[in-house]
Order: structure tokens, then C-alpha cells, then sequence
């Protein structure tokens, strides 16, 4: 027991290593100072986790049965990085123009953003992915249970189960710690990926040091070595050349296609030029870890007893010659082969379960509208979690259900046989345009049944799923259709017999149907983009939408990224288009960006359904039609301009009758105000006169009733008065006449005096007011009683014209380091959409207020606020009036 206990402490301290590690990684990121974590070396670190602990115990296992087969594992890999570099810069820049997440959101993306064809990946790679990470389990628990048999005293004191599901259960909760801190695509796994990077060195020094101690400590020296290996079975080359051929296309198609080589190849990528050090590195890293597996191998058969599992080799034969520190580094390098892809394994799949199946389904059952208001990055986060967890446990149920025993003894080239389907429509899609989307279905469902009825239902073993009259004599007795032989052809290696039909039959269905069917105008431009995406790697795809459908689009880019960063967004867009306010127009380059920006969340098929609800269609762009009809290039591109300029035309006219309607709304709203003016000017100078000629004509008044009079006439005057006021002020600021008086003072008093001020002329009707003094503590450098007008004419408003029972306002005071914002919003009702772009205007009166006025308090409010270097703009997208005023940083100083 001493030995395993040991082995816990060293596992359970390497864990919290790795926690640390990741821990520092992403708190470096998320500081600007992660620029290390961006280099080649941890790039091509990341890709080691091809070496699962099928490649670091089973290699060595491997060899003992097959000879030199084993190095089919690595050559197809090194062979699509040093020959197929071109393809992976090609999947690279694809998956960075187009935000791609998984390769199923590659595949779904590509042929029209087809959410079936990225639920029929996905579910392809999830039944790929589970027995290989059952695989990993085993092998941790066999790894614990030589360490529990060395030092147990032959009792037994160790259950394998127990072991699995605890190191199911710890990986679930590193990957959910680490792997789920974010939602967007572009933004990397920096702690997961630099984890997988320190592990990378751990196993291959591991593996490297039990090789120099097999061949140095053990042979006595490389001749002795190569003696040895001449002596044995392995130093004869027996080459079976259709299975080395099959395995070498096998492992590299698994090197393209796997969920955990895609996510680190492609989607954790932060630059392409990566790719020209990993091609000569990545070969080296796979060189040196299988450098000494035929050593290994032949010295375990020859010390250790007949029967010893060869897999376990790469620990038994420390163990037998007493070197337990070697044998607790040669466990820490397989189990760090194991844990590093069940995590990046864990996350790629979790983020396709999530976006191509959860996402859409929650959508749907809560109305299926995109523009429906509510936050629902928490359901995508959940979603991930709920999915990593039962990824991994999904893992540990088919270990548990095979028993661990030999059905797992291949398994690692039969999930590469599975996710190897996706290989035709992922070529064939960045390759040939013509390609359809019912064609790559096609080709996945053929591909998927005979995989799954060839290799994987067999590999669980006779009686389990397939009876072993099945198995011997095919279904209901018809021979031509036996798993392992099908149309009668018999004989063969069943891994290159379910590999050569599954593969042909795919391409083939793939090539007929897509030739057979015609692609829709969607998929011709997806295809366009993808094949020339050197020539198109960021060109837009051409929405068309209109101005009333940029709320909505607000409202559902807060859904998906959050109030924050969706406000931050459209307010970027809006100054790039020299738009006031936060919401732009939906120009066909911004709804682009902002489909790309939720696909990083969501996936490409999710988020381009959300923005085609809203927008209703795309529109084609002159370099869409170039790239989608080469041969045509002249005509289309005049064709397209005529296009363009019509739309431009046809903006510019909705743009002019815009203006036209603002204008006549404005002169509507100056005879209103005229009248308005005469009314207010004519109703004290009536009252004046009246009251003036009581007191002249009339003899004998009361001393009560001069006082009333004289009131009554004070009063009027002082109206008046105001009103001349207010005009004048208008005048003196729009002709740029006013001198401004800048003084010290705090934002807080101010908002204090305002409050006080404008109460001070209440018509009884309460206003409640909510604030946070302790954001309002800020000094300000400014014209104080100028600002303090701008406050009182809002506040006044607020209690004139909010419609709701219990009018409330509440002040919110946010400081963006160069801009100091303070928001005035009520519960009302708000503003109507085709007033709110007169509001500020001279001869503005929008609704009736409860108590008189000219109107005039926002046209002088929006001239203050430009002459103190500011604003004042309202707000759109809030539940009621919202007007926001902002004042440069050089105006106040943090207190």
C-alpha cells in the first residue's frame, strides 16, 4: 500500500500543479501580459495531444504484437505536417475569417450554415470520441492497479472502477474550471492549452528517460540494444502493405478530423505562421516519443514473465528492477497522455453538443424570436458544463459496460476510423465548389452506418449488441452482409475492411450526390469564400436591413454577449458610420461583423439563423458573385456595380425623405411653437394689463385687494421674464456669444442642488429619484451653474412628462476614464421612435406635459452641453426616457 499511496500524493500534486499552471496562464492572459503563451514552441506543444495514452502505453504494446506497424500512428500524422502544410494554413485561415468553432461548425458553415449537418457531426463525434476516452480511463487504471499489485501483498485492495470514476470526476471539473471562463471563439483556452503544453514535456521526458534507462541501464549500451532486437521477432520486417497503407491514411485523417486535433490546430491558433514551426517540430516531438518503444517492448519480453500485458511494459519493467521513482515518472507521462486529451476532447465536444444542439432547442422552446429580451450566456455556459461532464462520464459508462478488457484493446484506431468520415466533405468542401450540402449529408450517414455496423457494434464484442451468429453468419443468415465481411468479400484485416467500405462508399455518395444536386445561392457563396478564402478571406456576406430593425438587433446581441460588450459594439459601429447614439445603421458590413462576433458564441448556423430572423435575407456583393462565377468576372462586376449603386441610390432617397419628414415635422413643430410663444407671451401680458387697469380705474380697493393685484401682476411678470429668458439664452449660446464661468465643485452637490432646484417648482406631483452616491463622487472643472441647468431642465421633465403611477428616475454616474457619463432614466413610457430624432430641436414639443412651458429646455440643454465640449443624446433600447449627458475627461479629475 506504501507504494500506492505515494503514487496518490505524487498524482494529486501533479493535479495541483496543473490547476496552478493553468491558473497563472489565464490570469496572465486576461492581464495583456500572456505574449509568451502566443508562441510557436506552446503551439506546437499543444498538438502533442495526438499522444494519448494509447500512443504512450499502447505503442509499446503495439510493437510487442505488430512489430513495426506501430510507427503507421505517427508517419500519417508527420506526413500532413511537413506535405499537407498548405491544407492546414488553408483550415487555419478559414477558421479565423469565419470564427469557426468545431469542425462541425467548419462542415456546417461551409454548406450553408446547415445546423442538421452540424448535429449529424456532431453526434458522429461524440460516438467516435466515447470509447477513446474510455480508452484513457483504462489506462490510468491499470496504471494504478501495477502500483497497487507491487505493493498490495497480493490482497486485493484495489477496485478499478472506483479509480476511473474519480479521475472521471477531476477531469470534468479541470475542464469545467478552465475550459468554460469564455464564450467567444477568438478568444483561446490559454490555461487549458498551457497545461497541455507542461504535460507534453512530462510525458515525453517520461517516456524518454525509461528508453534511456531500458537501453543504457538495462542492455548495457545501443549495440547490445540492437543486438537484442535482431534476436527477437520484432527485428524481423514483416510489412503487411494494405494495412501499413490503410493506418497511415487512417492516422492522418484522424489528424485532421479529430474534435481535439481540430480545436488545438485550428481554433486555439492565434497566428498561421505558427504552422511553419510546427511542420518541422511537431515530426520531431512524434520522432522522439517513439524512439524507444522497440526497445522497451523487446526487453519487457524478455525479462518480464509470459503473459505480462505488453501495454504496461513502459511501467512494469522499472518496477521489476526496483526503480519506483522511474516508474512514478513513466505513470505521470501516461497519465498526463491521458488527462490532456479527455480535456481538449471534453471542450471541442462540449462546444458542438452546445451549439449545434442545446442552443438551438432552448431557442425554439422559448419562442424561437431572436429579438426577445433576456440574457442567455448563462444557458450556453450551463450548457458546456452539463455537456463536459457528460462527455467524459459517458466515457466512464462504456468502460464500465465493456469491463475494460480486450474490446478496448483496438479502440483507439476505431474512433479514428469514425471521425475519419468527416474527411470527405471537409476536402472536398475547401476544395471543390461545386460541392452540396446534400451531398456531404449523404456521405456522412454512408460513411457513419457502415462504420458503426462494421466496426464499432463489433467491437464491443459477441452478445453484447450483435449476437455471435450475427457476427459469423450475418443478420437473419444473409452471408454477404456479415460486419466483417461485407458483400462478400472475406479475409481481410476487419479494421481495413471497415475502413475501406465505410471510406469509398462515403466519397462516392458524397462526389454523386453533390454532382446530382444543385447548391442554393447561400452555399455557392459559403463555397466561393471557402475554396478562394486567400482571395476572400474577409469579404462580407451582403446583408440587406433597414433601420428599424437595429433595436432588435440590439436586444438579441445582448441575449448572446452580454449588455456590456453588445453596448460596446453597436457604440464602435456608430462612431465608425459618424452616428450619434448607440445604435448604427445595419449596413451590410456590420451585420456581417455581427454575425461573426455571436457565431464565436453560438456557432456559425445558430447565429446566422438569429440575424436572417431579424434581417430577413442577404443581398449579393460584387465580390461574392466574382468569387462564385470566375469565368464571368467582367460582367458580373459591372452587373454588380449597377447593383450597388442602385442600392446606394435607393439609401441615399429613404436617407432624403428621412430629412424631408424631419424637416416638415420641424415646421409643423416651429407653427406650433410661434403659436405656442404667443400664447405664453399673450397670457401674462393679458393678465398684466387687466390687473394693471383694475388698479388705475378703480377707487376704494381693499389693502388685501391691492395686494392680490399687485401679486397677481408680479407674478405674470416674473412668467414672463422667465420666457424671455429662456429665448434669449437660446440665442446668445446657438450664436456662440456666452462666456462660461468654469469653477471647481463635486458632481455629487450638484446633482444635490439640481434635485433641491427643480423640486422647488413641483406641481405636487412626487418623483421618486434613485442614485449611488458613491459613484457621484467625482470633482468636475466646468461651468457648474450651466451644467446644473442642463440637470434641472431632465430632472423637470422627468416629473413633467413620465406616464407611469409611480413616476421614479434614476441618475446612474459611470466614469469611462476619457468620458464621464451621467444617465437620466424613468419607468415611463419613453419616447416615441419617429420623435426621438426632433427632440432636440427649437420647435420640439413632444406631448402634453402636466404643467406649462415653451419647450425650449432640451434645444438650450444640447447647446450647453456643446459648448462645455460635451453632449447630450437619448438614449434608445431602455425601458422608459432615457437621456444620457457626457462630459470629456478634461472636465473633471476622480476624487
Amino acid at each position: 500500500m506504501g507504494a500506492l499511496n505515494a503514487l496518490i500524493a505524487v498524482c494529486l500534486s501533479y493535479v495541483a500543479l496543473l490547476f496552478l499552471v493553468a491558473f497563472f496562464a489565464e490570469r496572465s492572459a486576461m492581464r495583456g501580459r500572456g505574449g509568451w503563451l502566443r508562441s510557436p514552441l506552446v503551439y506546437t506543444l499543444s498538438l502533442s495531444i495526438y499522444c494519448t495514452a494509447w500512443t504512450f502505453y499502447g505503442a509499446v504494446g503495439y510493437a510487442a504484437r505488430s512489430g513495426l506497424e506501430y510507427l503507421t500512428i505517427y508517419i500519417g500524422p508527420s506526413l500532413v505536417m511537413v506535405g499537407w502544410w498548405w491544407i492546414l494554413r488553408k483550415l487555419v485561415r478559414i477558421g479565423r475569417s469565419q470564427r469557426i468553432t468545431s469542425v462541425a461548425d467548419l462542415i456546417s458553415s461551409r454548406f450553408g450554415k446547415s445546423n442538421l449537418l452540424a448535429v449529424c457531426v456532431t453526434i458522429l463525434a461524440v460516438i467516435s470520441a466515447t470509447p477513446y476516452i474510455a480508452l484513457q480511463l483504462q489506462s490510468v487504471t491499470l496504471s494504478f492497479a501495477v502500483f497497487a499489485e507491487a505493493g498490495g501483498g497480493g490482497q486485493t485492495v484495489y477496485t478499478g472502477e472506483s479509480t476511473a470514476l474519480w479521475v472521471a470526476m477531476g477531469l470534468s471539473l479541470f475542464t469545467v474550471v478552465f475550459g468554460t471562463r469564455n464564450l467567444d471563439a477568438n478568444e483561446r483556452h490559454h490555461g487549458v492549452v498551457m497545461a497541455i503544453a507542461v504535460e507534453a514535456v512530462v510525458k515525453l521526458f517520461a517516456l524518454l528517460a525509461v528508453g534511456v534507462f531500458v537501453v543504457w541501464g538495462i542492455s548495457g549500451g545501443v549495440s547490445e540494444t540492437l543486438n537484442r532486437i535482431d534476436a527477437s521477432q520484432l527485428g524481423q520486417w514483416q510489412v503487411n502493405g494494405g494495412r501499413w497503407a490503410g493506418l497511415i491514411m487512417l492516422s492522418a485523417a484522424a489528424f485532421l478530423c479529430l474534435p481535439r486535433m481540430f480545436q488545438v490546430l485550428v481554433v486555439e491558433n492565434d497566428d498561421e505562421g505558427h504552422l511553419r514551426t510546427a511542420s518541422w517540430a511537431f515530426p520531431l516531438y512524434v520522432m522522439l516519443m517513439s524512439l524507444f518503444v522497440v526497445p522497451i517492448a523487446v526487453v519487457g519480453l524478455d525479462l518480464l514473465p509470459e503473459g505480462s500485458n505488453p501495454d504496461l511494459f513502459v511501467l512494469t519493467v522499472p518496477l521489476s528492477q526496483g526503480q519506483q521513482g522511474l516508474a512514478m515518472l513513466s505513470f505521470l507521462g501516461g497519465f498526463s497522455s491521458a488527462t490532456s486529451m479527455v480535456i481538449v476532447a471534453a471542450i471541442a465536444l462540449s462546444t458542438m453538443v452546445s451549439n449545434h444542439i442545446v442552443m438551438p432547442i432552448f431557442l425554439r422552446m422559448t419562442g424561437g424570436s431572436a429579438s426577445v429580451s433576456g440574457d442567455v450566456r448563462h444557458v450556453v455556459l450551463l450548457s458546456r458544463r452539463v455537456s463536459i461532464t457528460a462527455v467524459v462520464m459517458l466515457g466512464y459508462i462504456y468502460y464500465r459496460l465493456t469491463g475494460g478488457g480486450e474490446a478496448l484493446a483496438a479502440i483507439g484506431l476505431v474512433s479514428f476510423a469514425g471521425v475519419a468520415q468527416v474527411l470527405p466533405a471537409m476536402l472536398g468542401g475547401i476544395f471543390w465548389r461545386g460541392a452540396t450540402r446534400l451531398g456531404a449529408l449523404a456521405g456522412l450517414s454512408v460513411g457513419f452506418v457502415i462504420w458503426l455496423y462494421a466496426l464499432f457494434l463489433p467491437s464491443f464484442g459477441p452478445g453484447f449488441i450483435l449476437s455471435e451468429a450475427a457476427l459469423l453468419n450475418g443478420p437473419f443468415g444473409i452471408d454477404w452482409l456479415r460486419p466483417q465481411a461485407l458483400f462478400g468479400i472475406a479475409g481481410m484485416d476487419p479494421l481495413v475492411h471497415a475502413l475501406l467500405w465505410s471510406m469509398m462508399l462515403n466519397s462516392v455518395a458524397f462526389f454523386t450526390v453533390s454532382v446530382m444536386t444543385f447548391p442554393s445561392p447561400l452555399e455557392r457563396l459559403q463555397g466561393a469564400q471557402f475554396v478562394n478564402v486567400f482571395q476572400h478571406s474577409g469579404g462580407p456576406r451582403s446583408w440587406s436591413g433597414g433601420v428599424a430593425q437595429s433595436e432588435d438587433l440590439m436586444i438579441m446581441a445582448q441575449r448572446i454577449l452580454g449588455a456590456a460588450e453588445a453596448r460596446a459594439l453597436f457604440q464602435r459601429e456608430a462612431a465608425r458610420q459618424g452616428l450619434r447614439g448607440d445604435l448604427p445603421e445595419p449596413s451590410p458590413d456590420f451585420l456581417e461583423n455581427l454575425e461573426r462576433e455571436l457565431s464565436g458564441s453560438v456557432g456559425g448556423a445558430t447565429a446566422h439563423a438569429m440575424v436572417g430572423q431579424i434581417v430577413g435575407g442577404m443581398s449579393v456583393s460584387v465580390e461574392d458573385l466574382m468569387a462564385v462565377a470566375d469565368e464571368t468576372a467582367q460582367m458580373m462586376e459591372y452587373s454588380n456595380r449597377l447593383e450597388a449603386q442602385s442600392r446606394e441610390v435607393t439609401r441615399t432617397a429613404r436617407q432624403l425623405r428621412e430629412a424631408n419628414s424631419k424637416l416638415t415635422r420641424l415646421s409643423v413643430q416651429k407653427d406650433a411653437f410661434l403659436s405656442q410663444i404667443s400664447h405664453e407671451l399673450r397670457t401674462p401680458m393679458t393678465s398684466i394689463r387687466a390687473f394693471s387697469e383694475i388698479l388705475r380705474d378703480s377707487d376704494g380697493l381693499s389693502g388685501n385687494e391691492l395686494n392680490k393685484y399687485a401679486s397677481i401682476i408680479h407674478d405674470e411678470a416674473l412668467r414672463l421674464t422667465r420666457l424671455l429668458d429662456d429665448l434669449l439664452d437660446l440665442s446668445v449660446l446657438e450664436n456662440g456669444q456666452v462666456n462660461l464661468n468654469l469653477r471647481h465643485g463635486h458632481l455629487g452637490d450638484l446633482l444635490d442642488r439640481s434635485v433641491a432646484a427643480a423640486a422647488a417648482s413641483d406641481d405636487g406631483r412626487r418623483l421618486r429619484l434613485t442614485r449611488d452616491t458613491a459613484t457621484e463622487a467625482l470633482s468636475l472643472h466646468t461651468d457648474l451653474d450651466r451644467l446644473s441647468q442642463v440637470f434641472i431642465n431632465l430632472i423637470a421633465n422627468a416629473r413633467k412628462y413620465c406616464d407611469a403611477d409611480q413616476p421614479t428616475l434614476e441618475i446612474r454616474v459611470t466614469d469611462h476614464g476619457d468620458l464621464l457619463w451621467v444617465d437620466f432614466v424613468d419607468n415611463g413610457s419613453g419616447i416615441s421612435t419617429d420623435a426621438q430624432d426632433v427632440i432636440f430641436e427649437k420647435f420640439a414639443r413632444i406631448g402634453e406635459p402636466r404643467v406649462g412651458g415653451a419647450g425650449l429646455g432640451l434645444a438650450i440643454s444640447r447647446q450647453i452641453m456643446q459648448r462645455l465640449g460635451g453632449e447630450i443624446t437619448y438614449l434608445r433600447g431602455e425601458s422608459g426616457a432615457a437621456f444620457r449627458v457626457s462630459l470629456p475627461r478634461a472636465a473633471m479629475a476622480a476624487q
